[in-house]
Formats: structure tokens, C-alpha cells, sequence
């Protein structure tokens, strides 16, 4: 039984970004399937679950990386929370965009790396370590830097609980990412342990769908009302910002003489966000029924967020591909 659940979890996790797509799809045409998601908190649960799964994969040597490497872990850092913030902003002037689809893409701006990252940067042979350590970086600063960039740049246009935030950020990420860590500090030689580690990566993905079928659930009004008007716009800011991203990544990288694979995996890093993340936090803080029964259209804060999960699945595995096809690879180093 083991070993076929190994067996689904290494399905879900190689085709992960068609999973999340067939899942969006399905939730469209039968939106009542993924309803339960968003009652009583339940989506909170299911990216506490996500991280918890990060957290299990995470060893101190992953840690003693960024105190190994602190340049370039901090040149990543600051690549990660500058760019796709200000990308987002300037993406969402440039479009025009409503001040609830605005939100949404800022607030995927303003999140840590995606734990996808990880794995793009393993397949286009970038610098595995420095991406563990990005992500790791990333994660641990975004109850902190989330919140604030979100209410510097957003602000404006909508209420911000910054605080609440903080909070709500603490809970779902950093506590489950801490927890998991100690789970594999102190039970990584368990025999069980290490079997249920093997199919961590398909819970992800699974917790990943309901996630995005939750959204849809929520947006569904909106959507069946305005169509495609919305996802087209919305699609295009949502390519436009990853993709700025991938190339504002390996610029910085080359502007700081990296070698080949760590290029490639600070351009991964900056332009894959978790937008998991992002849809919880917009879901909890812009399209709550409160906010909706007040304004429908606060519900189209999670419909970036939502897109940015698959696309930037899609995107990275393309990404990757093209790194291989176009020039080898250096051997990461750990200057």
C-alpha cells in the first residue's frame, strides 16, 4: 500500500501544474464540489499542512547555508522583496486594474518564494542549496516584510490589517515550517517517519488544488458575470509579473558576477512567489463574506493570487527546460 501511495504522490508532484489546471477547471463547472474549503478556516489548515511539509524536508544543513553564504542569501533576500512588489505595483498601474484585482497581485508580489522553486532549480541543475536557502530566508522574513510591503503599496487602495497579517502569517507558515523542521531534526531516522516523508510532495499538491478550488468557488459569481474580460486581463498581468521577474532575477544575478547555476536559481527564486500563500492571505484579510456582502467585487482580490498557483508551476518547469536546452550548467559553488 505504501508504494503505491509513493507512486501517486511522484504522479501529483511531475505534474503538478496540470493538476492544479484540471482541478480550476472542474471547480468552474462544478463549483458546490470545492465549497467546504472555505468554511470555518479550513483553507488556513490546508497551507499550514503545505508548509508543515516544507518544514519536514528542511535539516540544519540547509540552515547553516545562509550562515555559510550570508552575501549571497541576502542579495537574494532583497531580489525577492524588491522586485516582484514593485513589479506588481507598476504592472498594476500600467493595466489600470481595479483596486481589488490590484490587491491580489500585489499580495503575490509581496510573498516569500514558492517551495516549487526547490525543485525547478534541481531540474535546470542551478544551486539547490543557495534555493533551500532563499526559500527558507524568504519564508521566515514574511511576517514580517509581507505585511508591510502589502500596506505600503496597497494601502491606499483598500483597508490593510497589517497586523492581523502578521499574525495570520505566523500561524499558517512560520509556526507549521518550525514545526517540521523539529519533526526531521529529531525523528529524520525513523523508519515511518521517512515513509511518510516520501509522500509529502503529493499532500502538497493536493492541498495546493483544494486551495485554487476553493478560490473558484469563491470568485464563481464573479467570474460567470464578467467572464472572460477578467481572467484575460488578470492572465496577462499575472505572465507579465512572473516573467519580469525571471528576467529582473538572472539580471541581478549576472550584475553580481553569479556563476551559471546560481543565476539561474535566483532568476527561479525572484519569479516563482507562493501564491498559495497569497490566495490564503486574500482570502482571509480582502474577499472574507464580510467584504463581499458589502462589495462583490472584493471577492476578485484571490483571482491572481489563484492564477499565479498554476501559472508559475507551468511556467518554472518551462523555464527550467529552456536552461537545459540553452548552455550547460557550471557547478554551483559556495563563494
Amino acid at each position: 500500500m505504501l508504494k503505491v501511495f509513493q507512486g501517486a504522490s511522484r504522479c501529483l508532484s511531475t505534474y503538478a501544474s496540470w493538476f492544479v489546471i484540471g482541478v480550476a477547471l472542474w471547480s468552474l463547472l462544478m463549483p458546490a464540489t470545492f465549497g467546504w474549503v472555505q468554511q470555518e478556516g479550513r483553507a488556513s489548515v490546508i497551507l499550514g499542512i503545505i508548509m508543515l511539509t516544507m518544514g519536514c524536508t528542511l535539516t540544519l544543513d540547509d540552515f547553516k547555508v545562509l550562515i555559510s553564504r550570508p552575501i549571497d542569501i541576502c542579495i537574494g533576500a532583497v531580489a525577492q522583496y524588491s522586485i516582484m512588489p514593485l513589479v506588481a505595483w507598476a504592472l498594476t498601474r500600467v493595466f489600470g486594474l481595479n483596486p481589488y484585482l490590484a490587491t491580489g497581485i500585489i499580495l503575490v508580489g509581496c510573498c516569500p518564494g514558492g517551495v516549487s522553486s526547490n525543485i525547478m532549480s534541481f531540474l535546470c541543475k542551478g544551486d539547490v542549496a543557495f534555493s533551500v536557502g532563499m526559500t527558507t530566508v524568504s519564508t521566515l522574513l514574511a511576517p514580517f516584510v509581507t505585511p508591510l510591503l502589502v500596506l505600503w503599496l496597497a494601502g491606499t487602495e483598500v483597508d490593510v490589517d497589517a497586523v492581523g497579517m502578521f499574525k495570520n502569517i505566523l500561524m499558517i507558515t512560520l509556526m507549521p515550517v518550525i514545526v517540521g523542521f523539529l519533526f526531521n531534526q529529531y525523528l529524520g531516522k525513523n523508519k515511518h517517519f521517512k515513509e511518510i516523508q516520501s509522500i509529502m510532495p503529493g499532500i502538497s499538491v493536493i492541498g495546493l488544488c483544494l486551495i485554487v478550488g476553493g478560490v473558484i468557488f469563491t470568485v464563481h459569481p464573479q467570474l460567470v458575470r464578467d467572464g472572460l474580460s477578467i481572467v484575460g486581463i488578470t492572465m496577462a498581468v499575472v505572465f507579465c509579473h512572473n516573467t519580469i521577474g525571471y528576467a529582473l532575477g538572472y539580471l541581478v544575478a549576472h550584475l553580481f558576477r553569479f556563476n551559471t547555476a546560481k543565476s539561474r536559481t535566483l532568476s527561479i527564486e525572484v519569479g516563482m512567489q507562493n501564491a498559495g500563500m497569497a490566495t490564503v492571505l486574500a482570502n482571509n484579510f480582502f474577499a472574507t463574506p464580510a467584504a463581499i456582502a458589502l462589495n462583490p467585487l472584493s471577492a476578485l482580490s484571490v483571482v491572481p493570487c489563484a492564477l499565479s498557483c498554476a501559472y508559475h508551476s507551468i511556467s518554472g518547469t518551462i523555464l527550467a527546460g529552456i536552461f537545459n536546452r540553452f548552455g550547460k550548467s557550471s557547478s554551483p559553488k559556495t563563494e
